[in-house]
C-alpha cells in the first residue's frame, strides 16, 4: 500500500472514532449528532476541522464562580423565595400574576433567578433612542459603569461611547468594558489601548490563543450595562453603526432593549460580575455599593441566564412554559426562528388549541443559511393555524415574546439552537399587564410594516428556495 492508501485508511478510522465519540461519549442531542455524522461522512477531512472549531462541546463544569460571601447571599434569597412559593405564602403585588407562580418557581430552580416586583421599565425600540438614553445615564454616573456587549465596533457609535467612558474614567468613576472576542473581532487594538490608557478596564471573553480562536461557538452573546448599581440596560442592541440604521445592507434596525430601575438591576449586576470575573484578572469583590437599588415601580422581573456550561436550557424552558400557559395569544419576534422539536411542538399545541400564535421574522438575511432555515421552520407553523409575518421596514433583530398581555420576555436569546445551547445569553422575564401590553402594542405596530406569509404564498416558493430551505434545515442543528 502506498502513502495515500495509508492516509485514506487513517482518515476512515479516525472519522469512525470521532463518530463513535460524538454518539457515545459526548451525549449530544440526537439531531445534532446526526448532522455532524453527515458532515464527517460527506466531507471527511474538512469535516474533522469543522468539528474541532464548531462542534467540540464545552465542559459542563460551571465556568463562572463567585466568592463565598456573595454566593451565600444569592442562595439564601433563592431558597427563601422557593420555600415561600412552596408553602403558598408568597405575596404577589398583582393578584392576576399568581397563575404564573409556577413560571417564577421554574426560573428560581433552573437559574437562581430571584423574583423582584418593584421595577420600572422603559421600552427602547430605536437605536438612536436607546443609545441617547444610555449615554445620558452614563454621563450621570458617579461610582461605576459596567458595560458588556457581544459586538463592539470602533466606528462612529463606538467613538461616541468611548468619549463618554474616557471622560467618566478621568472623573474617577470605575469603568469596566467586557466584549466578546469573536463578536468584536473587528474592534481596533488602538481603540482598546486608548480606553485602557484613560483608566478604563477592558477585557475580552474567550480571547483567541495566538491568532486563531478555536472557540467560534460558546460565545458571550449578552448585552448588559449597569450604572452605579441603580440603572440597567438589557436587550438586543449591540454597539455599531448598523444598529442606528446607518448601513444600507440592513436599512432601519428594529430591535428591543429595556432600561430597568429597581431590584432587578441587582441581578443584572450579579450576572456582569460573574462574567467579568471569568474573563479578567481584575476580580470584582462583593460590595454593597454595586447593589444600590431602590423600589422604582411595580413590574415583576426575573433575570434569567443560560449557557453551554449549564445542565438545563433555562431560557428555552422559560419560553416553553410561557407558551403552554397562554390562553389568548402568543406574539414572538425573532431574527432567527430555528426551534427544536420541543419548542416547535409547544407552539403547534398552542395554535391547535385556539391560541392566537403570531411569529414575526425579518425579510432579509444577515446569515443566509440561518435565514432559509428560519423560513422553513416558520412555514411549518402555518398548517397548525399560526400566523407568520415578515417585517419589511428594515431588519428585525428583536428577541421578544408576549403572552396574553400579562407576561413577556425580552433579551439576547434568539429562537435557535445556538442561543439555547451554545451561547451565553441573558433575558428579562417580565410580569405585569402594563409592560406586556406595551410590548403587544408595539408588535401590532410592527404588523402594519409587515407582510403576512400565508400557506398559499408559501407553497408558491420556487424550487431554488425549497432546495435552500431543505439544505439549511438539515444543517440547522449545528448552525
Amino acid at each position: 500500500m502506498g502513502i495515500l492508501s495509508y492516509l485514506l485508511v487513517f482518515i476512515i478510522i479516525f472519522n469512525i472514532a470521532l463518530g463513535v465519540s460524538i454518539i457515545f461519549l459526548e451525549r449530544k442531542d440526537p439531531t445534532s449528532s446526526w448532522a455532524w455524522l453527515m458532515v464527517l461522512l460527506f466531507i471527511p477531512i474538512a469535516g474533522f476541522f469543522l468539528y474541532l472549531v464548531f462542534g467540540k462541546p464545552i465542559s459542563k463544569r460551571r465556568i463562572f464562580t463567585w466568592d463565598k460571601q456573595s454566593r451565600i447571599g444569592v442562595k439564601t434569597a433563592v431558597q427563601a423565595q422557593l420555600r415561600s412559593l412552596e408553602e403558598r405564602e408568597f405575596v404577589f403585588n398583582h393578584k392576576e400574576l399568581e397563575i404564573y407562580k409556577d413560571l417564577v418557581y421554574l426560573q428560581l430552580r433552573n437559574d437562581d433567578a430571584i423574583f423582584s416586583q418593584n421595577n420600572n421599565i422603559d421600552i427602547l425600540t430605536d437605536g438612536e433612542e436607546k443609545f441617547n438614553a444610555l449615554i445620558l445615564d452614563m454621563q450621570k454616573a458617579t461610582n461605576h459603569i459596567h458595560m458588556q456587549y457581544y459586538i463592539m465596533r470602533s466606528d462612529e457609535l463606538g467613538e461616541r461611547l468611548a468619549g463618554v467612558l474616557i471622560k467618566k474614567a478621568n472623573e474617577g468613576v470605575s469603568v469596566r468594558v467586557l466584549y466578546d472576542a469573536m463578536g468584536s473581532r473587528s474592534l481596533k487594538k488602538s481603540y482598546i489601548k486608548r480606553l485602557k490608557n484613560a483608566g478604563v478596564m477592558v477585557d475580552a471573553f474567550f480571547p483567541a490563543l495566538f491568532i486563531f480562536n478555536l472557540k467560534i461557538n460558546f460565545r458571550n452573546h449578552r448585552k448588559l450595562t449597569i450604572i452605579d448599581g441603580k440603572v440597567g440596560y438589557i436587550g438586543g442592541f449591540n454597539v455599531g453603526d448598523e444598529y442606528l440604521g446607518k448601513k444600507k445592507k440592513f436599512g432601519y434596525w428594529r430591535d428591543t432593549h429595556l432600561r430597568i430601575t429597581g431590584d432587578a438591576v441587582r441581578n443584572m449586576q450579579t450576572r456582569f460580575i460573574l462574567d467579568w470575573n471569568q474573563a479578567s484578572r481584575d476580580i470584582i469583590l462583593y460590595d454593597d455599593h454595586y447593589y444600590d437599588t431602590s423600589p422604582s415601580g411595580d413590574v415583576g422581573v426575573q433575570i434569567v441566564t443560560s449557557g453551554p456550561d449549564a445542565e438545563w436550557e433555562q431560557i428555552k424552558n422559560g419560553y416553553i412554559k410561557m407558551i403552554l400557559a397562554a390562553k389568548e395569544y402568543v406574539y414572538i419576534q425573532t431574527p432567527y426562528f430555528i426551534p427544536d422539536e420541543s419548542l416547535r411542538d409547544a407552539l403547534r399545541i398552542a395554535a391547535l388549541s385556539g391560541v392566537d400564535v403570531k411569529v414575526m421574522i425579518p425579510n432579509k438575511p444577515d446569515h443566509p443559511f440561518v435565514y432559509w432555515a428560519t423560513l422553513s421552520n416558520s412555514g411549518d407553523l402555518l398548517n397548525a393555524g399560526a400566523e407568520v409575518y415578515i417585517y419589511q421596514n428594515g431588519f428585525l433583530h428583536a428577541k421578544t415574546i408576549v403572552v396574553d398581555g400579562k407576561i413577556a420576555s425580552v433579551g439576547t436569546a434568539n429562537i435557535d439552537v445556538r442561543s439555547f445551547r451554545l451561547n451565553f445569553e441573558v433575558n428579562a422575564f417580565l410580569y405585569g399587564s402594563g409592560i406586556s401590553e406595551k410590548l403587544a402594542q408595539q408588535f401590532s405596530k410592527d404588523i402594519e410594516l409587515s407582510t403576512q406569509m400565508t400557506e398559499k404564498l408559501y407553497e408558491k416558493r420556487s424550487i431554488g428556495i425549497r432546495f435552500k430551505e431543505s439544505l439549511s434545515r438539515l444543517l440547522s442543528p449545528i448552525l
